[in-house]
Order: structure tokens, then C-alpha cells, then sequence
């Protein structure tokens, strides 16, 4: 597959090799030959916008500029995270809304439960998956605030 749009059933955009990931939905993988970064700047262009319009736009509202979590479209909240510097060939981005629960495996993995009952180990520290979270909760819960006060 050459083009991948993010939808509700993206799960996780995970890097394969150097030029490919693995886009894991609910129901299958599908293998795109994009980077995870691009696929995040050509879902973000999809839905209207850039990623790195939406990269600024996370900034200014966390008042944050490094690892941010990206609106990629908002009637739909789909907002996913970065497990690394985006810029880092092993980044994986994580759906947000999907997120079941996750724990601690080792120091540097961590254990994702969606809410379909798939799970994946990432190369992330529990403490920094958890922060990740937060960050990206944060994004919503204020996005979702402004939505409210606009109507």
C-alpha cells in the first residue's frame, strides 16, 4: 500500500524498516511504504491541515515544543501520540482513543491494551508511555473546552 489515511480503527503506525511501517488497525496490519511521520503529515493534509500546522497548534496549546500529540482530524478526535522524536526513524504513534490500559514490562517496554482487546509491546519506558498519555489527554479535554465555549 502507498497512501494510508488514519481513520477511528487505526490502532498504532509502527516503523518496519527504514522506508515502510506497519499500520495496525482492529481487524489487520497493513504494510504502507511511508514513514510513520509521513503518513501523520499525509493524514493531517487529508483531513484539511499539516502536520506541522498541527504540530504548532499542539505547541502553543501545551505550551510544549517536543514530542507533541497531533490532532489529525477533530469531529472525530483523533488525536495520536509519539513514542519518540517524531524525527527518530523508530518512532511508533499511538491512537489515543483507542487506549485501553497498559503496564510496565521491562524498563524500556511497555504493554498497550486497545479497547478491541489487541495488544502491543513498545519500545517506550512505562513512565514516558504514561506521560505520552497525559499530554495527549491534556490536547483533548482543552480542544474539547474551546469546542464547548464556541457553541
Amino acid at each position: 500500500m502507498k497512501d494510508y489515511e488514519i481513520n477511528d480503527e487505526t490502532l498504532a503506525i509502527m516503523p518496519n524498516d527504514i522506508w515502510e511501517s506497519v499500520v495496525v488497525e482492529d481487524d489487520c496490519n497493513y504494510e504502507v511504504k511511508m514513514k510513520p511521520l509521513e503518513i501523520m503529515d499525509y493524514s493531517c493534509k487529508y483531513f484539511g491541515s499539516s502536520y506541522e500546522g498541527r504540530k504548532i497548534g499542539a505547541g502553543e496549546i501545551l505550551n510544549s515544543g517536543y514530542k507533541l500529540p497531533i490532532m489529525v482530524e477533530d469531529t472525530r478526535n483523533l488525536i495520536f501520540f509519539p513514542t519518540t522524536s517524531p524525527q527518530d526513524d523508530n518512532c511508533s504513534w499511538i491512537s489515543l482513543k483507542n487506549v485501553k490500559s497498559y503496564h510496565k514490562i521491562t524498563s524500556t517496554k511497555t504493554e498497550v491494551e486497545f479497547k478491541n482487546g489487541k495488544i502491543l509491546t513498545i519500545d517506550i519506558s512505562y513512565n514516558s508511555f504514561n506521560n505520552q498519555v497525559m499530554r495527549a489527554s491534556r490536547l483533548e479535554s482543552i480542544l474539547r473546552s474551546r469546542k464547548e465555549k464556541a457553541k
